[in-house]
């Protein structure tokens, strides 16, 4: 989907990017990517790199993730359902599908997108919620890639 939205919508702040600084399994510290990969925080925010005073886009690709755990589950029975939400198994065709949208945007509008607007500071929860569609987590039914586009500052 290719949503303009309002860039007043948009709710970001440095705190969104440490987000990434919180522990989950295997990762007591946080994402081991923060302040090591390109793209990832600390990184500037969202309105310095997109212009807030022109169209912006918000582009996100639903993914059925229920259902593919589901085959997952029937093709591999003895899978615990951690296993079958395997993210490493999943996120490859969601991105290809988000990446199809993606290049649509750019064809369509002729923007540039962030892949990441976390690492932008956008709270993609927030911003979802606002446009009217709430996020599970975890995700068991439906899971959504974001991004969003709108032209360089």
């Amino acid at each position: 989907m290719i949503v303009k939205i309002d860039p007043e919508i948009i709710p970001f702040g440095e705190y969104v990017q440490d987000f990434c600084k919180n522990p989950y399994p295997l990762h007591s510290k946080g994402c081991p990517n923060y302040g090591k990969k390109q793209g990832c925080p600390p990184c500037s925010l969202i309105d310095k790199e997109l212009d807030f005073k022109r169209d912006l886009y918000l582009i996100y690709t639903e993914f059925k993730i229920g259902e593919f755990a589901e085959r997952m589950k029937e093709k591999y029975p003895h899978w615990t359902e951690k296993q079958t939400y395997n993210c490493r198994l999943w996120q490859p065709r969601a991105r290809k599908e988000h990446n199809l949208e993606i290049e649509k945007a750019k064809k369509e509008y002729s923007i540039d997108v962030i892949k990441s607007p976390e690492a932008k500071g956008v709270n993609v929860n927030l911003l979802m919620a606002k446009i009217g569609i709430k996020l599970e987590w975890p995700p068991r039914k439906i899971t959504r890639v974001v991004s969003i586009g709108g032209y360089k500052k």
